[in-house]
């Protein structure tokens, strides 16, 4: 009987459908752990995570089979065993499983018991519930495996610690959003303090789509004690190290990294995100309109920390509103990251629309019309410049004006990626103050402010006639923010708004703007995940709906 193992980690990025890529990482990763007994990868680390309905295409089952055959072939040279994730077709069903392989062979297979079904997870909808798995043994250790979700509920890991397992390790692939690192880490204590058991948590990062993952892997021990954390937002990988004494095993304390705190954990969510969605889909960089507002200036920022200037292009689209003060700060913007900016006036394409439609709006006054004229011949342009040249169209939106719809459908909305999809108004203020104090561990931007602190002070407007701000028609943001937390985040109704003293007309009109804005929604580009409750994938209510809780 062992006495003694090494349990290498591996942090990794998986591309989603990348399985030669993902499977170099993994040998890779393989070769960095010569010495240890064991190296584990994150949940369903050879195809990527999630592969929603890309796994039901057979050839990709078969190719991910082949993937692990080559995996296992590799550690018949006597080196470190492997623990990988991928589908498995058996007895006419698909798992979502772990292999663990050593000696050129697969010596054992969990497969994943509890399927999340439920915000952005819909694992039931492409695979079968495998049975309350029992423990692999390994080298003289009796290892339980369970997958990610296993752990969300103490049915898997009391059957596990009851039919004799040492150590849990948890493969995963368990998106970010705000708060949920600490959740991770007192359910994994809790799950420790039921079974007696030290557990091993790894978790993949990097973006995929409109999820992105954070990594911040940990190993607890039975006395509930952290030994080691590894960073957010990174690959990583180290060894631990394991001794048994008895029955039981303990983790040697090793290396706790610091995780980010709040707002830098979501700056660095939608940095993540951008990147690996920009890289992955071949653009050379992306193309922005840089207004002089906060919302185009933060995701410049981020744009620019997440590829470097040199993939970022912004462009100014003055019409006869735009003031001088927008034109002075979008040039300060760019200069201050760096990026070029040019200059395109929106003057006479107004006037060509105006023209071309005049027998038609004869004896209408000029109204929102016009004014979504001047959004759309900005998203045009932007397009074009995008086709001309290829870089994605970077959409600068915030999740409070696509609540109410104060977005332009076919104008501000059009694009390939939105960072601040997710991301509230109030909060886009917080992110931009952070961000000219601070640069990001990971960002390639400059080290200095990113925008004028007028951009974040002054009065936030679209500029699509004279003297407009977004307040002429919204409540002020920490208001409007605070009622879409409560009818979005928290799915509140109105009389429930009401009772906790807001206007009661002012609810009424926001939970109406927020319904009948949905229509728009389902046409946004993606954006990264940041809160609970997204646009999309956790929240998805009809367009037809005549519901109201006022």
């Amino acid at each position: 009987m062992s006495h003694s193992l090494t349990i290498a980690l591996a942090q990794l990025n998986a591309v989603v459908g990348g399985l030669d890529a993902n499977v170099d990482a993994i040998l890779a990763a393989r070769s960095a752990a010569a010495g240890a007994d064991l190296l584990v990868t994150p949940e369903l680390s050879v195809i990527g995570y999630p592969p929603e309905d890309l796994v039901l295409k057979p050839a990709l089952v078969a190719a991910a089979a082949a993937r692990v055959a080559r995996l296992a072939a590799a550690t018949a040279d006597g080196g470190p065993a492997l623990l990988v994730g991928a589908p498995l077709a058996e007895d006419g069903k698909l798992y979502n499983a772990a292999f663990l392989l050593d000696g050129g062979h697969i010596i054992g297979v969990t497969r994943k018991h509890d399927l999340p079904n439920y915000g952005t997870f819909d694992e039931k909808r492409v695979f079968d519930a495998g049975p309350l798995p029992g423990p692999l043994a390994f080298r003289g250790a009796r290892l339980g495996v369970p997958i990610c979700e296993d752990i969300w509920t103490p049915e898997v890991t009391e059957c596990l610690a009851e039919t004799g397992a040492d150590l849990l390790i948890v493969p995963n692939g368990s998106p970010y959003e705000v708060g949920k690192d600490d959740r991770r880490l007192s359910l994994a204590v809790s799950r420790v303090s039921e079974t007696g058991l030290p557990l091993v948590y790894l978790n993949r990062v990097g973006g995929q789509d409109e999820l992105v993952f954070d990594g911040a892997s940990f190993v607890i021990n039975a006395d509930r004690k952290l030994a080691v954390q590894l960073p957010d937002w990174e690959e990583a990988f180290v060894s631990t190290h394991w001794t048994r004494s008895g029955h039981h095993w303990t983790c040697a304390p090793g290396t706790i990294a610091p995780r980010d705190e709040d707002p830098a954990d979501v700056y660095h969510a939608m940095l993540v995100a951008l990147r690996d969605y920009v890289n992955r889909n071949g653009f050379p960089g992306v193309v922005l309109g840089l207004s002089g507002g906060i919302d185009s200036a933060l995701s410049a920022a981020v744009a620019v920390d997440a590829l470097g200037a040199d993939r970022v292009w912004c462009v100014m689209m003055p019409s006869p509103y735009t003031s001088a003060d927008s034109l002075e700060d979008a040039a300060a913007c760019a200069r201050m990251l760096g990026c070029r900016l040019d200059t395109v006036g929106i003057g006479p394409a107004m006037e060509a629309f105006r023209s071309m439609l005049a027998p038609m709006f004869a004896g209408r006054a000029a109204d929102t019309t016009e004014e979504n004229i001047q959004s759309r011949i900005r998203g045009l342009s932007l397009m074009a410049i995008s086709n001309k040249f290829g870089p994605m169209l970077l959409t600068t939106g915030n999740k409070s004006e696509m609540s109410v719809g104060y977005a332009t459908i076919y104008g501000d909305m059009a694009g390939g990626y939105s960072v601040l999809k997710d991301v509230y108004k109030t909060t886009v203020f917080k992110l931009s103050e952070w961000r000219n104090r601070q640069r990001p561990r990971l960002g390639l931007g400059p080290a200095g402010p990113v925008m004028p602190q007028r951009v974040i002070d002054k009065p936030p407007t679209a500029e699509l006639r004279d003297n407009q701000t977004d307040q002429d028609s919204l409540p002020p943001y920490d208001l409007l923010d605070r009622i879409l937390m409560g009818l979005v985040e928290q799915e509140q109704s109105a009389a429930e708004l009401v009772a906790a003293g807001i206007d009661a007309a002012t609810v009424t009109r926001i939970e109406r703007l927020l319904y009948i804005a949905e229509y728009k929604r389902r046409q946004a580009p993606p954006g990264v995940k940041i809160g609970g409750r997204n646009f999309g994938r956790d929240r998805r209510y009809p367009i037809s709906n005549a519901f109201r809780t006022a």
